[in-house]
């Protein structure tokens, strides 16, 4: 294929629309509204589509994964936000090392799995 990809962006389903556009404000990412049930959310140079949908199934089956540079240094950064002290549902898991690489865990008040990991040699 000749053409180039710009982005991808996935679609994340939320139980509390409102709710989750406020965790995603608090998390640090920029909450633009599309339309009155969607929302593009930026982390960075990466983006994904809040929906003001939710499916049980699909949202517990729901994992992203981004790549930080520092899993300790992100997870000490995520603790300070206390998420979990201010949104129902929400968790927060410590690093953990893995044979590939280091990461922690952030699950939304939906029920989105969020892993944030660095990798060892990539």
């Amino acid at each position: 294929m000749k053409h180039q990809t710009q982005s991808i962006r996935p679609f994340i389903g939320s139980k509390n629309y409102e709710q989750s556009q406020n965790f995603y404000r608090d998390l640090g990412c920029e909450v633009a509204v599309i339309s009155h049930n969607m929302s593009v959310v930026k982390m960075g140079s990466a983006a994904f589509y809040l929906q003001d949908a939710y499916v049980k199934d699909w949202i517990d089956n729901t994992m992203v994964f981004v790549e930080v540079d520092d899993a300790s240094r992100y997870f000490d950064e995520l603790s300070a936000l206390d998420l979990p002290g201010k949104y129902t549902g929400a968790k927060l898991i410590p690093v953990r090392t893995e044979p590939w690489g280091r990461e922690c865990f952030l699950i939304d008040p939906s029920g989105i799995l969020w892993h944030f990991g660095e990798f060892f040699n990539q």
